[in-house]
């Protein structure tokens, strides 16, 4: 049977993603990739919404992905496994660049001004300096299609063995895999772009496999989610109160204790809360699943066009352009996701569907 919760999960945390990025894109705290304060406040307490979930949204992402990559390897080979995450990842992190996504990396060049650097540069390179600056939010599926080519080789040697010694983690060893993120989060980050972070989303997207994918460890987070939660709650408020005002996107604060634990403990019961109360379907969160992907992919550019000719200009009052940014990163999601999907190339270019596609009901990847 379906999971229904993976569905609500995923896309539930989509939504927190595009919240986190209107405030992000004119954040106070120093975190740089949008246009900044746009309200001349010394401080903006909303900020805080930064503070609570960015250590665990995306690490959460990363689970779920583990989970449903199980899910569906259950069924299928390995190799449709990598050809179907070769579609639906690199295809549009890689050629999508080209086709569509130069669109982001103008707009974000323009938000640092960076052509005026660039005059005299051949019309060709720009191009190309365009493109790879669209990567955006595209990060995360660069960064879970090389797990998925990990996995298979894991899996080759592992057998299995793995996995079925994961059937019996209980809360003891759930609580103590804290230390796997704060390890993890210690290694394989890239220097000067913080996202790319391959040590502590791969605790999460192994774990997501081998641990959390059996009903049996599920049932262990439905029945310490009251735990976990008050875990999660006291660490958020600890991380928020001591860091706020800081930036909290990169090293050293994205590799303390305090960021990781909270991150673990808001995922796990995140996760379990999600297992125990939202195991079920209506015909909104079947819409909401079946747009998820668009909505994660498109939602950056639609805040971001606002930023760019709204936000920059200083003449709409700032809470006006924050409204407008949400709503423009939900409309600009659907519009273009109902439109892009229909078109042939693009659609496989910018979203990875492929002609003949047809998802199965039963099967979660």
């Amino acid at each position: 049977m379906r999971k229904h919760y993976l569905d609500n999960i995923r896309w539930i945390t989509v939504v927190i993603v595009l919240i986190y990025h209107v405030f992000y894109m004119y954040n106070a705290a120093g975190v740089t990739g949008g246009i900044g304060n746009i309200t001349g406040l010394e401080v903006q307490y909303w900020d805080i919404y930064q503070y609570a979930v960015y250590p665990w949204f995306m690490f959460l992402l990363f689970i779920i992905s583990g989970i449903s990559s199980r899910l569906y390897l259950e069924k299928h080979t390995g190799k449709q496994f990598i050809k179907s995450r070769t579609n639906k990842l690199l295809v549009p992190s890689t050629i999508g660049l080209f086709v569509f996504w130069f669109i982001q990396g103008y707009i974000n060049m323009s938000f640092g001004d960076a052509f005026n650097t660039l005059t005299g540069v051949p019309k060709v390179v720009q191009y190309f300096i365009m493109a790879l600056s669209g990567i955006g939010v595209l990060w995360y599926i660069q960064i879970l299609w090389v797990f998925s080519l990990c996995l298979l080789l894991v899996r080759k040697i592992d057998k299995d063995r793995l996995w079925n010694l994961g059937r019996k983690t209980g809360i003891i060893a759930i609580v103590l895999m804290v230390l796997l993120a704060y390890g993890g989060a210690q290694i394989l980050n890239t220097p000067i772009i913080c996202v790319y972070r391959f040590g502590y989303y791969a605790v999460a997207f192994f774990l997501g496999y081998f641990v959390f994918s059996h009903d049996e460890v599920i049932e262990v987070l439905k029945k310490y989610f009251f735990l976990l939660l008050a875990a999660a709650l006291i660490l958020g408020f600890a991380f928020c109160y001591k860091y706020f005002g800081e930036n909290y996107a990169d090293a050293p604060i994205n590799r303390y204790p305090l960021f990781t634990s909270f991150g673990w403990f808001a995922s796990m019961a995140f996760l379990g809360g999600g297992a125990k109360y939202l195991d079920r379907t209506n015909s909104f969160a079947t819409r909401m699943t079946k747009r998820n992907f668009g909505l994660y992919v498109f939602h950056y550019l639609g805040i971001s066009i606002v930023a760019l000719f709204i936000g920059t200009r200083g003449t709409v009052h700032p809470a006006l352009v924050y409204l407008l940014s949400l709503i423009s990163g939900f409309v600009t999601s659907y519009v273009l996701y109902e439109v892009i999907s229909r078109i042939p190339f693009f659609r496989w270019a910018v979203l990875g569907i492929t002609r003949n596609k047809k998802e199965k009901e039963s099967v979660q990847g």
